[in-house]
Order: C-alpha cells, then structure tokens, then sequence
C-alpha cells in the first residue's frame, strides 16, 4: 500500500463528522419536505381507497379497517424499523 492509501483509509472519525454536521439543516430540510409531499400523497390515496370501498358496497368498519392496513405501507419509520429487525436477526 501507498502511503495516501494508508492515510485516506485512517481517517479520523471525529474529522468525518465535522464535515457532515454543517451540512445536516440543509439535510433534514430537503427529506423533511419530501418526507412530508409523501405522506400527503399517501393519506390522499387512502381517502380514495376508502371512498372506492364504500362506493363498491363494503360497510363503513371493513374500509376502516382495511384503509388502515393500505396506510401502514406509507409509515416509513416503521418500515425502517421493521427492515433493522429483520436484518439482525439474519
């Protein structure tokens, strides 16, 4: 190995860090918008789902019920939950 390959593959956690930290408004800001054009989406798709139900002839407590289980799909954090479980228990 060279010697900038031995340097670059030491690098400083800390040095890492304070070069993210700056930069994590900006960050937040953009995902937390899409974040939040998302789930407007989503809980606009869930209104139609369950209107479409109850047009079709379904009861009021099943299209609850089932717009529920359509919506549990939109919940990022806990699909991002979900996938670390899954992924340590491989």
């Amino acid at each position: 190995m060279t010697d900038t390959t031995k340097r670059t593959r030491n690098a400083n956690p800390m040095k890492i860090l304070g070069s993210i930290i700056p930069g994590l408004p900006l960050i937040l800001f953009r995902f937390g918008g899409e974040y939040l054009r998302f789930k407007s989406k989503a809980n606009k798709g869930g209104y139609i789902f369950h209107n479409e139900l109850l047009y079709q002839g379904l009861d009021a407590s099943t299209a609850k019920n089932l717009t529920e289980v359509y919506l549990e799909g939109s919940n990022i954090i806990k699909n991002i939950f979900s996938l670390r479980s899954w992924n340590n228990s491989s």
